[in-house]
């Protein structure tokens, strides 16, 4: 008998990360919830590569790259800047004929539709950027004294908010794929702007709220993960019984 058929949950990272922080959760997840952090070009693994500061293009790598990662279940996770990336890959992944995700959920950010980028449209200087990393409570004041540190650091979050004030939103229909919002009750982001994410499916939604400012992720992992499971183990059972009823019976 074969092993059932797992979940491939692909992870998108926020502004300035490295999606290698999403390894972690490989330990904290079942086997069949398989983590696959997706790194975005200039970190990580992927240090050599030029980063991106424009949208479109940064999506349409991502698509090309992850098209055969499609073939079996899979859902999509981003948080903040990660999460808008995810929904621009499930409609970048649509636009190729290729299968959604079983769903999306999305961390820390605004709906798409009415979402202000204006603050992020001109590259940021570095002071700018280390206020806006200490206004979100999300990085140790003993990293942002480590200069060498900033210096690898502050580019890239330069080029990844460069990246959301590229975003234009577009018109188009739902997608299929149900999606489920995570939020911090304590986050400049308010529940009015997650609630937006709710025109943006044909199917299911949901909306959870976290103790916790931005990086909630963070302090609260463990009952997000919690969520998080019981959200793909919904659907990936609900999967595994469309795809048994579609298998041909042998008559006896």
């Amino acid at each position: 008998m074969t092993a059932p058929t797992p979940l491939r949950l692909l992870c998108l990272p926020y502004s300035g990360a490295s999606a290698m922080f999403y390894h972690r959760w490989r330990k904290r997840l079942p086997e069949w919830l398989q983590v696959r952090p997706l790194e975005l070009p200039g970190r990580g693994l992927r240090m050599d590569e030029p980063l991106q500061r424009e949208l479109t293009p940064l999506i349409a790598q991502l698509a090309n790259e992850i098209a055969a990662d499609t073939r079996t279940p899979y859902a999509l996770f981003g948080h903040s800047l990660g999460g808008l990336l995810a929904f621009e890959l499930a409609h970048a992944l649509k636009a190729l004929a290729l299968p959604e995700p079983l769903c999306l959920f999305v961390s820390a950010t605004a709906g798409p539709a009415k979402r202000d980028v204006s603050d992020y449209r001109e590259a940021k200087s570095d002071a700018e950027l280390i206020a806006k990393l200490r206004s979100l409570q999300g990085t140790p004041e003993d990293a942002l004294a480590n200069q060498e540190l900033l210096d690898l650091m502050l580019p890239i979050l330069r080029a990844d908010f460069l990246v959301a004030g590229s975003y234009q939103y577009q018109q188009r229909a739902p997608l299929q794929a149900p999606i489920h919002v995570f939020g911090g009750k304590d986050d400049s982001i308010g529940v009015d702007e997650l609630l937006d994410w709710q025109c943006e499916t044909a199917s299911g939604f949901s909306l959870d709220m976290f103790a916790g400012g931005h990086f909630f992720l963070h302090n609260q992992e463990a009952p997000l993960l919690r969520c998080l499971r019981r959200y793909a183990e919904h659907y990936l059972l609900r999967h595994r019984a469309r795809q048994n009823r579609a298998l041909p019976r042998i008559a006896s």
